[in-house]
């Protein structure tokens, strides 16, 4: 097979396994939302301003753990594979210190609920499902690092298992915590909270039997010695991965903000965004993963030495992504209003949904770009500066011509929810120009530093 070839075969073979995985987790979150909705309507708001509140804050945890894996790879390329165990275990201490801190941020949920002015009930049950879902986090944290940590050595399988084991945990523990079965309380919505701590410990404790087993790591000795917290470690690692937590919550928030933004244009404007959004936020899941899969095969060829097959893996992630994106957005651009019609009978909410769509095929593609590079810059340990064209990108920039198309009538008649999402293309698309033009210089100053090394030892 030609490099182009092998390199796409590569890439496929782990892009499949984290895609699962992530869809796996996207269904858990489906699971909470219909399984609580069917008790009750409290108990659905519950779960989903709850969710608001939690997931967010996981962020912080899960991106500075993404900061491991583009190093590890880097070790396992180079060769260098003494080191893996030390920092695995400085990954933990970083990470457990951003989960504490996450404890204590969602300590003051009760003072959220206090500003949004929600009826007792409503807060009560919201409070209970976080409170719940708090115990989950120190399962979530040792997860996190365990999963990059496999697959910063290119081992993707159990991330698709455990998170099988994840949802297979999830729907038995709803049904008997929601709904009160075999003799454990009734909590409603609340409920629904403590299974998802209960899906943590169950994947963490699943990940950590398999990653200090199995046979293809015993040569890691990773618990041969137990390593004290070293600052500078801990220092690197958090240095990395705070701008990747910032940049995910950058656009997480961007999403979040225009959903409250579209709120007092009405309930059919709401659901149509919605549906779009939901539809949009599932064929993300593709790129992303081909994001995540590159910044793997990108670390390994750095830390072998090789910057061009570094760019290679980056032209062969953005053509698998090109591809999947021209034939996902031309489904989307055609097909859109029936697509919205398995969410909803209402036309009007169809029709508008459906327009959307047309503007989510141009989003797609502008999306699966700018996080394909991003994941490349990962895997040149590169995270500030695309931290800070990520903030530009997605708040000044496409916030503010989403508000002025969407709500205002300073350039034309305001357009509602299209405007917004006028907004969200033309962000992702600054962000897919910066972050190229910034991979560009990051990779000519490898491979200008790599020519130099040669030179000198020549």
């Amino acid at each position: 097979m030609t490099r182009r070839t092998t390199e796409i075969v590569k890439l496929s073979r782990l892009t499949g396994p984290i895609l699962i995985a992530q869809l796996t987790q996207m269904l858990m979150s489906v699971v909470d939302t219909v399984m609580a909705g069917r008790k009750g309507a409290i108990d659905l708001a519950s779960v989903s301003v709850g969710g608001s509140i939690f997931v967010p804050m996981t962020l912080l945890i899960f991106g500075l753990a993404l900061a491991l894996a583009p190093i590890i790879s880097h070790f396992d390329g180079a060769g260098r594979h003494r080191r893996i165990a030390n920092m695995l275990q400085q990954g933990f201490y970083a990470c457990a210190m951003i989960g504490v801190i996450t404890l204590l941020l969602m300590s003051g949920s009760p003072y959220i609920l206090d500003m949004m002015e929600v009826e007792p009930q409503f807060r009560e049950t919201t409070l209970e499902y976080l409170f719940y879902i708090a115990w989950g986090i120190p399962a979530f944290v040792l997860y996190a690092v365990l999963r990059n940590f496999c697959e910063g050595l290119s081992n993707t399988m159990p991330s698709l298992v455990i998170g099988f084991v994840g949802l297979m945990i999830n729907i038995p523990a709803n049904y008997i915590f929601i709904y009160g079965h075999f003799g454990a309380p009734e909590l409603g919505g609340a409920g629904c909270g403590l299974a998802s701590a209960l899906v943590f410990w169950g994947m963490a404790i699943a990940m950590a039997v398999y990653v200090f087993t199995a046979k293809r790591y015993k040569k890691l000795r990773l618990l041969r010695r137990w390593y004290p917290p070293n600052f500078d470690d801990v220092t690197y690692i958090s240095r990395l991965g705070f701008p990747i937590s910032m940049s995910l919550f950058f656009e997480v928030s961007l999403f979040a903000a225009v959903a409250l933004l579209i709120a007092p244009l009405g309930p059919t404007v709401v659901s149509a965004h919605q549906i779009a959004l939901n539809i949009s936020s599932l064929v993300y899941m593709v790129p992303l993963s081909i994001a995540m899969a590159v910044t793997l095969r990108v670390g390994f060829a750095l830390g072998a030495g090789d910057p061009k097959n570094a760019m290679l893996s980056f032209k062969m992630a953005m053509w698998i992504g090109g591809v999947f994106a021209a034939v996902n957005g031309l489904i989307m651009w055609l097909g859109g209003q029936w697509l919205a019609s398995l969410y909803t009978p209402n036309r009007e909410i169809i029709e508008l949904a459906g327009t959307l769509m047309g503007l989510a095929a141009i989003f797609t593609l502008s999306d699966t770009f700018q996080v394909v590079a991003m994941g490349t810059l990962r895997g040149y340990k590169d995270t500030k500066y695309p931290m800070l064209m990520a903030f530009v990108s997605y708040w000044p920039f496409g916030l503010t011509v989403g508000y002025v198309l969407g709500r205002t009538d300073l350039v034309v008649p305001a357009m509602g929810a299209a405007g917004f999402w006028v907004g969200f293309i033309s962000g992702l698309s600054v962000a897919a120009v910066l972050l190229t033009i910034r991979l560009r210089y990051i990779a000519s100053h490898y491979e200008r530093r790599q020519f130099q090394q040669q030179l000198n030892e020549g």
